[in-house]
C-alpha cells in the first residue's frame, strides 16, 4: 500500500515524508501504536527488499531485528548469504552483526570462483571438501588481545580455549574440540599440536597450530609430521584424512605454494588478526577478482 498506492510504486517518494506522516497519523489513530514514520519507512524497504513475487514463495524465519539489519546490506547476494547463514546456524542480532563487521561474505568468497561466490549466495557455506572451511585472515577480535603487542604462543592459545565458542563460530561449521597440547610420541621424543578439533561435516581431524610471527618453511613441515602422525595414529580406518592450518601473522603464499605439494590437499596456512579488519579492503579485493 505504501509504495503502490500512497507512492505510485515509487522507490522515492518525491514529496519526502509528507506522505508518510499522514499515513502514520491514520494509522495510529485506527490501530493505535506500531506505525510510526519510522516503522512505516522500513515497512516500505522491506516490502522493496523482499518483492512482493518472493514474499508468496518463501517463509521468513528471522526476528524483525534480524531483518532490519539484512535490509541495510547493499550487495543482495551478500544479504541472500547473511539471511541464510543466520537461519541455519541460528544466529543472534549480535553475531549477525559481527560476522558482518568480520567480513564473513569476502573472506569466504575470496578462496572460490564464480560459481563458488553465486553457490555461496544460493546456499550459504556449503562443507564439502577441506577448503571450504578455509578462511584467509581468521578474525580474532574477541580474544580482546592488542595487535601491536608482545604476547607469547601460549598467550594466544589461552586467550583461545578461554574464548572457546566465539573461536569455534569463527572456525566455522561443524567443528568440535578434541584437545590443546595433543601429545605425540615419535622415537621416544614427544611433540604437542597446539589445538586438535574434529570436524563432523568432513569426518576428520583438524590440528591447528600457533605461530606468532611470520610463516617458515619448518612450520610447514611440522604441520606434516603432526598430519601424518593423525593420519597413521589416531583417526579410525571410516576417518578421512587430517587436515592441518598453521594460524600466523603473517606469510609468502609463493613460501607456501613452493613448500607444500602441487596436490596437497591436506596442509594450508591462514593469516590471523586480532582487531576487526577494514571491511572495504575485503569489498575492493573481491571485486578485483571478479574483474
Amino acid at each position: 500500500m505504501i509504495v503502490e498506492d500512497e507512492q505510485q510504486g515509487k522507490q522515492r517518494a518525491e514529496y519526502g515524508k509528507q506522505v508518510l506522516k499522514e499515513l502514520s497519523k491514520r494509522l495510529i489513530a485506527e490501530f493505535g501504536k506500531g506505525f510510526s514514520v519510522d516503522n512505516l519507512q522500513n515497512m516500505r524497504q522491506f516490502f522493496l527488499t523482499y518483492s512482493i513475487y518472493e514474499t508468496t514463495s518463501r517463509k521468513f524465519t528471522l526476528s524483525w531485528s534480524h531483518y532490519l539489519k539484512l535490509m541495510r546490506i547493499e550487495n543482495p547476494d551478500e544479504r541472500r548469504f547473511y539471511e541464510i547463514e543466520c537461519a541455519a546456524n541460528n544466529w543472534s542480532l549480535k553475531e549477525l552483526q559481527r560476522q558482518f563487521d568480520a567480513a564473513l561474505y569476502e573472506r569466504l568468497a575470496l578462496s572460490r570462483d564464480k560459481d563458488g561466490i553465486k553457490q555461496l549466495a544460493q546456499q550459504g557455506q556449503i562443507v564439502e571438501k577441506p577448503t571450504d572451511i578455509l578462511k584467509d585472515p581468521y578474525i580474532l577480535e574477541f580474544l580482546n588481545l592488542p595487535e601491536k603487542h608482545q604476547y607469547s604462543e601460549s598467550d594466544l592459545e589461552t586467550a583461545i580455549i578461554d574464548k572457546l565458542e566465539h573461536f569455534l563460530l569463527e572456525l566455522g561449521k561443524g567443528f568440535t574440540c578434541v584437545a590443546r597440547q595433543f601429545r605425540m610420541t615419535i622415537d621416544e621424543k614427544h611433540y604437542k599440536a597446539d589445538l586438535v578439533f574434529f570436524n563432523r561435516l568432513l569426518h576428520c581431524f583438524v590440528v591447528i597450530d600457533l605461530k606468532l610471527g611470520e610463516l617458515t618453511h619448518q612450520d610447514l613441515g611440522q604441520m606434516q609430521m603432526y598430519v601424518n602422525y593423525h593420519d597413521r595414529v589416531v583417526k579410525l580406518p571410516d576417518e578421512n584424512k587430517t587436515i592441518g592450518i598453521v594460524l600466523c601473522k603473517d606469510k609468502s603464499d609463493v613460501l607456501v605454494e613452493i613448500t607444500l605439494p602441487q596436490n596437497n590437499d591436506q596442509i594450508f596456512a591462514s593469516r590471523y588478526q586480532t582487531i576487526l579488519p577494514d571491511k572495504q579492503t575485503f569489498i575492493n579485493l573481491l571485486n578485483e577478482t571478479e574483474a
